[in-house]
């Protein structure tokens, strides 16, 4: 695609597929792509400190090498990455730690990362009860990440400003390995490019972008011998097997109880029992008893049935009746519809705290996730303002938060058959590696990737029992985003800062 800043002067020949030359007609090339970044200078406050950095924003062109015939004929571009990144002023920044961060979807840009927890800017959007009205604010992130390290912000093909090159196919990068090398060669680029091999080197994803990192630990190492230092995973699915996303499985109902009992405690239907202890009961009963239950079928007594379907009940909130009916099997999104119908509402699914009035009483489903409809206002005012406002980059193409297109159309090609799954190559990783470190964040009210499940999967990984102690777990009462819940912001940044710190120490 054509560079499409307004700024800039159009290119000559562009505009037309076609030109005459000489009384015949002749068939343009595209444009050649060129990076157009824009780098400004700032300052971030951190307590006493000042924190003088450079940001720079804007659109990276990733390129193939071609061979025909078996000789090398030059180099084609294929796509255009948008990518923010900051670098702090530092006497020595090759060994300066870099963070690598990217949300999820697949289809997301890296807007909730960015502007939520890590960046030196924030978005303030109020929470819970206390939402702000439009076109709501932004704020210094004085808990930024930037204090301990650099930072770079990638917005996969299709989201942001990123797209195929003109002519090219978007499609080829949606899917787990077209995506998997892209952002890879994103990461090999900047890193090449401003001397950063000798700093210590991290990955941070989030939802689906845990699965990415995953993929990418594995892959930089395996293809360019690049090996990091930790990989921070916010809202864990490694294995989407695990949460029911393969096939309609006993697994993924199993993973999803803990978090119904903590959706259900956040909601009034566990009176005065503390979380800890709710979550106790529910973590115990999907250890040894509901498994067996469910794979009973048929053969569980009358009595044994009638047990289950009152545990069940009493830990979701949900009625005997919708739990018998449901054949002990709670679906996600069905739970998020029903346990607050008698109200009206229904229940958030990226953070469950958040309500939503139901656009019919009778729906097998809601309409909507209220705490989507919380959350993406603020962020896409927050962004559309910052980048020309205050990283001075103008571009006429929507920023696109979440490309619903390339969710719809993703391919998981390489996993024909079974479940798509990236923790074998996350385990790879650390057994190559056996310095890499593993933050795992985890919110109790996250109903797309429930805690539970994710620490089944790392549960389960495929390395010697010493390394499982580079794996380190950090819950936070909050949701998808749990960054959205001001208590677990504070606690997540000193958390990650941590993290890093200790990490990129020899």
């Amino acid at each position: 695609m054509a560079d499409e800043r307004p700024d800039t002067e159009p290119t000559e020949n562009v505009a037309s597929p076609t030109d005459s030359h000489d009384g015949h007609e002749v068939t343009s090339k595209p444009a050649e792509p060129k990076d157009d970044t824009v780098s400004t200078r700032h300052t971030l406050r951190v307590g006493r400190r000042a924190l003088r950095y450079t940001a720079t924003t804007g659109r990276v062109v990733l390129r193939d090498e071609v061979y025909e015939d078996g000789k090398f004929t030059g180099f084609r571009p294929k796509a255009e990455i948008s990518m923010t990144a900051y670098v702090v002023d530092a006497p020595k920044t090759d060994n300066r730690p870099v963070v690598f961060a990217f949300n999820g979807g697949p289809g997301s840009s890296s807007v909730w990362l960015h502007l939520g927890l890590l960046g030196p800017r924030r978005v303030v959007m109020g929470d819970v009860g206390e939402l702000i009205a439009p076109p709501y604010q932004l704020a210094d992130n004085a808990e930024s990440l930037l204090a301990v390290s650099d930072l770079v912000f990638i917005d996969p093909v299709s989201t942001g400003y990123s797209r195929a090159v003109e002519g090219g196919s978007a499609k080829d990068y949606h899917g787990y390995t077209g995506d998997i090398e892209s952002v890879g060669e994103l990461i090999r680029l900047w890193t090449t490019r401003h001397n950063r091999w000798m700093s210590p080197k991290f990955l941070a994803g989030e939802s689906y972008g845990t699965l990415r990192a995953a993929a990418l630990a594995e892959h930089l190492q395996t293809r360019h011998g690049m090996y990091l230092n930790g990989v921070m995973l916010i809202s864990s699915v490694l294995d989407l097997g695990s949460v029911g996303l393969h096939e309609p499985e006993d697994r993924g109902f199993v993973n999803f109880l803990p978090t119904y009992a903590a959706v259900a405690h956040f909601h009034g239907k566990h009176g005065r029992k503390s979380l800890k202890t709710v979550l106790a009961e529910a973590e115990a009963y999907a250890e040894r008893d509901y498994p067996w239950v469910l794979s009973r079928g048929s053969r569980l007594t009358a009595a044994e049935r009638t047990a289950a379907v009152t545990t069940l009940a009493r830990l979701t909130g949900l009625s005997e009746d919708y739990v018998e009916r449901s054949d002990l099997r709670i679906e996600h999104v069905r739970f998020f519809t029903e346990l607050l119908r008698d109200r009206g509402l229904g229940v958030g699914r990226l953070d469950s705290r958040f309500t939503g009035p139901l656009a019919s009483g009778v729906a097998e489903k809601y309409d909507a996730d209220p705490s989507h409809d919380a959350i993406s206002g603020p962020y896409a005012a927050a962004w559309n303002h910052y980048v020309r406002a205050e990283l001075e980059y103008k571009n006429d193409l929507p920023y696109v938060q979440l490309s619903m297109k390339a969710n719809e159309e993703w391919s998981y090609k390489e996993f024909e058959g079974k479940a798509v799954d990236a923790a074998p190559q996350l385990a790879r990783a650390m057994r190559a590696n056996p310095h890499l470190r593993v933050h795992v964040a985890y919110g109790y009210h996250d109903g797309a990737t429930p805690y539970y499940a994710a620490q089944e999967v790392l549960a389960h990984l495929q390395i010697p029992a010493a390394l499982h102690a580079n794996i380190e777990h950090a819950f936070y009462e909050a949701g998808h985003m749990m960054y959205v819940h001001e208590p677990s912001r504070l606690a997540q940044s000193a958390d990650l800062a941590d993290f890093v710190r200790r990490a990129s120490q020899p």
